[in-house]
């Protein structure tokens, strides 16, 4: 099976690298692709969608989410992939010929979106729109005009969440919502903030507990005033209206089927999220595939580990053994939060022997807010945070949180964004997340705690195998359930049978994937990418293989597709191995 997914995205790269045009000659196609991107980027972030280069404050606006204002991005995206179909890749530099490999996926992947109107659905199992803007008052706020702009977007809200209630009504006139059964409770976010009794008992006067010194008093105090205001007569009743509209139209009309292909546009939309989550043209059928083989061989590793650990019974029993056990849990938060922590410090140690790239930006390791742990994954990691799920900690395993801390803080997401995100020289669309890269990277970065010496018993060593499993299993219950008619408890069964999962981690993950389709392919592909790739420049360099050259190279790409990290290594075999970085001095 990694023959197969090595075969398509090899021959993706060859089509990928028909070049005429000598390294580092600029072109005529090469100008006329960057006035493409740049005038395409400055309307992104005019429809604020993106952010400027030079915004570090508060955005004192929502982005419209309404249907006309969604029409005409699926317009002015199809227009742009007119444009960029006129520019033969040929004819750019070898360096301009990755950015258009990467932008030309990017930009069809959202006119994609759009055209299947996946708007109308702006909610699933995961999250939802009245949740992603809970965030907003968790970052800091440096100065007054922070705080005014806030206060801008708040009295936004009600006309926001106005326009997303409309697109989910849409949604559900045509059949196109999550599955019934993976909104159960979803609602419970909503509550603390609609039921509130004061304003300031709601996330959103949070900002407002704690302000600068820098702001006078008497202009603290007004702040906070208009702050209890708007809250109180615009964000509380909107979140009331949505809770009301979640609880007596949305839910009880929601779809009761579970597949992807059961919704508007059938196998055509599954196909749909399957290339932007792989960035490949594989089929369901083939994927499925892949991940029954995958299992097949981690399952090996699982009965080697066991016989370290001299457990005489099957693997079931050994499952059983894992989820039930006290040693392997935390008793407190603070504790389980602590050995994340540890984990990330024994990185630090060993980082400069595995990357010569480190990135400036640091992590905080923080817990999931209360209002959404419910339904949470059991950590979450990107620039700056790395998010730790202390709800329920008898479904928080001690032998697998190594591995959850190398995927969700350094060197995984928490390490790969920053590194994107400094280098120089590069368009700013390079910067944005594509998961089979990022979340390829990060599974690629729980391997490698092997290699790096962080798992320290054969338990946690399980955990990581468990890890693997549980990602190589999304490519079987994926496309199970969106493409061969598996049931929820079909999944469920699959993911407790084969992982060491708690029950309630594996009731919240296999909700995600029936109401996020495709997605969870991103991992396990993404990863055998990183690995084939490696392997092939390990086998041609030989002695002159340096793993920090590799690791350097690899995230210096920022998040591409993964033929473009194929060509790359390409490039990098053919070049004898070097650093991409210039040498100081």
């Amino acid at each position: 099976m990694e023959k197969k997914l090595g075969a398509v995205l090899a021959t993706a790269c060859v089509l990928l690298s028909l070049a005429t045009t000598p390294a580092g000659a600029a072109t005529d196609a090469d100008a006329r692709f960057k006035t493409i991107y740049t005038k395409e980027w400055k309307w992104r972030v005019s429809e604020r969608l993106a952010r400027a280069d030079d915004d570090r404050g508060v955005s004192p606006a929502l982005a419209r989410v309404d249907a006309p204002a969604q029409e005409a991005r699926r317009a002015y995206w199809q227009g742009i992939l007119k444009e960029l179909d006129a520019i033969k890749p040929a004819d750019l530099s070898p360096a301009e010929r990755i950015n258009y490999a990467v932008y030309r996926a990017q930009i069809a992947a959202l006119e994609e979106a759009q055209r299947f109107r996946e708007y109308e659905q702006p909610v699933n199992a995961d999250s939802a729109f009245w949740t992603n803007v809970t965030f907003g008052a968790r970052r800091p706020f440096r100065n007054g005009e922070d705080y005014r702009n806030y206060l801008k977007q708040l009295a936004a809200l009600p006309e926001y969440f106005a326009q997303e209630t409309a697109n989910m009504r849409a949604g559900l006139a045509r059949g196109f919502t999550p599955p019934q059964v993976t909104l159960q409770g979803r609602d419970v976010a909503l509550v603390p903030i609609a039921e509130a009794k004061t304003p300031q008992e709601t996330v959103f006067f949070n900002p407002f507990k704690t302000m600068p010194a820098s702001i006078p008093a008497a202009e603290q105090e007004a702040l906070k005033a208009q702050a209890a205001q708007i809250i109180r007569d615009g964000v509380q009743p909107a979140y009331a209206k949505v809770l009301a509209f979640f609880r007596t139209e949305y839910l009880p009309k929601a779809r009761t089927t579970l597949a992807a292909e059961s919704m508007p546009g059938g196998k055509a939309y599954y196909q749909s999220k399957i290339v932007e989550f792989t960035t490949t043209n594989l089929s369901a059928e083939q994927i499925h595939a892949i991940g029954l083989a995958e299992m097949a061989k981690i399952r090996a590793e699982m009965h080697e580990t066991m016989k370290k650990v001299d457990f005489k019974g099957d693997l079931p029993a050994f499952l059983a053994f894992l989820r039930t056990d006290p040693q392997f849990y935390a008793k407190t938060p603070k504790e389980l939060l602590m050995h994340a922590a540890w984990t990330a410090k024994k990185f630090d140690a060993k980082a400069d022997q595995y990357f010569g790239y480190l990135p400036r930006r640091r992590f905080a390791i923080l817990p999931v807010p209360d209002d959404q742990a419910p339904f949470y994954t059991a950590g979450r990691g990107g620039a700056g945070s790395y998010w730790v799920n202390t709800y329920n900690l008898p479904a928080r395993a001690l032998y697998s949180l190594p591995a959850l801390t190398l995927h969700e803080s350094a060197p995984g997401h928490a390490f790969q964004m920053p590194v994107a995100q400094e280098q120089k020289g590069v368009p700013n669309f390079r910067r944005a997340y594509i998961s089979a890269f990022g979340e390829g990277w990060a599974l690629y970065s729980e391997r490698l705690g092997v290699e790096m010496g962080i798992y320290e018993t054969p338990y946690e060593h399980f955990g990581m195998l468990s890890y693997q499993a549980w990602r190589a299993s999304r490519l079987v219950v994926d496309t199970g359930i969106h493409a061969k008619g598996w049931t929820r408890e079909q999944a469920q069964n699959y993911l407790m049978e084969n992982t060491a999962l708690a029950k309630h981690e594996v009731e919240t993950e296999v909700d995600r994937y029936i109401s996020w389709p495709g997605q969870a392919l991103s991992y396990y592909l993404g990863q055998m990418a990183i690995q084939e790739a490696r392997a092939r420049a390990e086998k041609a360099l030989g002695a002159k293989f340096d793993i920090r050259n590799f690791h350097d190279t690899v995230l210096q790409l920022g998040s591409v597709p993964l033929p473009v990290l194929q060509q790359r290594v390409d490039a990098f075999i053919a070049e004898g191995g070097p650093s991409p970085y210039p040498k100081e001095g």
